[in-house]
């Protein structure tokens, strides 16, 4: 479901210092691996903390749809972009936890059968990542940050986990169901006749017996259930719920959510910070508008993290109370 590196002799110093710096600063973090225990089986983790810090803020990074693992991977797309933004928070003195959700890569053994996982289960278990955590020491603030399908699901959980913040990266503004209207219109003229009708129905909690043979990949009778449990929640009216400080950031060159989405959970919840980023596509690198060009990146895990992104989610953390 999911869509999607200069003038030799004055930068050879600048270069060599870089590399320096950021080989250091690899030294100064501590990667572990954590897990949460569930009904159904275990969830795996990784656990990245600035050395010899501690009272420090642990950001809980949640993937997108699909199967998209701790690292920002779906499949052969592979673009490590939560594993890069965990190093660079890291590098800021902020802790990490990034997981693979139940179901993908090391949490494989945890997933439901599909026609029994449903959108709560995730919010769940992010919810209890957030409860064990507050008793590890170490954490002065525990922050939920989830990209795009992990947005909603991140908002739901920081409420009902009472995180002490909230930051929503590439999060949809709209229930799943128009989000996904959109999305096939896009792709396919005339398209929205035979999709909308089988929307519509999930989005009013009935099951859908025929589906064109086309559109079973999406619409196929065991995940149904699960389009149900997704479409049922309105991001706007979640967020609005939120008392926590909330930033909100989204890549005006993003392919799959739009800044409209962004404004529209903005003005649902007007204390939150909006961030706008120039340049910066859905995955956080930077990339064209044009959507192969842009979709390529993707597939490069060398290309690194919009530059503007690192500073803006580690000065909203440093600056709460």
């Amino acid at each position: 479901m999911k869509l999607i590196f200069s003038i030799l002799c004055m930068l050879s110093t600048a270069i060599i210092s870089h590399t320096l710096t950021a080989a250091t600063a690899d030294t100064l973090k501590i990667s572990s691996p954590v897990k949460l225990e569930t009904a159904t089986g275990v969830i795996h983790g990784t656990l990245l903390v600035p050395a010899n810090k501690n009272n420090i803020p642990l950001v809980i990074l949640i993937a997108g749809s699909g199967p998209t693992d701790r690292d920002g991977n779906t499949g052969p797309l592979k673009n490590n972009s939560l594993k890069m933004l965990a190093r660079e928070l890291a590098n800021n003195g902020i802790a990490t936890l990034r997981y693979d959700k139940r179901g993908i890569a090391a949490s494989k053994d945890a997933g439901k059968a599909e026609k029994n996982l449903r959108f709560e289960d995730y919010i769940t278990d992010a919810a209890a990542w957030v409860t064990q955590f507050r008793a590890d020491k170490r954490f002065s603030k525990i922050i939920i940050a989830g990209h795009s399908e992990g947005s909603l699901i991140g908002m739901i959980a920081a409420n009902n986990a009472k995180a002490d913040a909230y930051i929503s990266l590439a999060g949809i503004g709209q229930p799943a169901s128009k989000t996904l209207k959109t999305q096939f219109q896009s792709q396919s003229f005339g398209i929205s006749q035979v999709v909308d009708p089988i929307i519509d129905s999930l989005a009013m909690g009935m099951t859908v017996k025929k589906v064109p043979p086309a559109l079973t990949a999406v619409f196929r009778p065991s995940v149904q259930p699960y389009l149900i449990s997704w479409f049922k929640y309105d991001p706007a009216a979640e967020i609005k719920k939120l008392t926590i400080p909330t930033l909100i950031i989204q890549g005006i060159n993003d392919i799959q959510v739009s800044t409209d989405d962004a404004k529209t959970l903005a003005a649902a919840q007007p204390k939150a910070t909006l961030v706008l980023i120039d340049g910066m596509n859905h995955i956080f690198k930077p990339a064209p508008a044009d959507r192969g060009q842009n979709f390529a990146t993707y597939k490069d895990p060398a290309l690194p993290l919009t530059p503007e992104l690192v500073p803006k989610v580690t000065s909203f953390i440093q600056n709460l109370k």
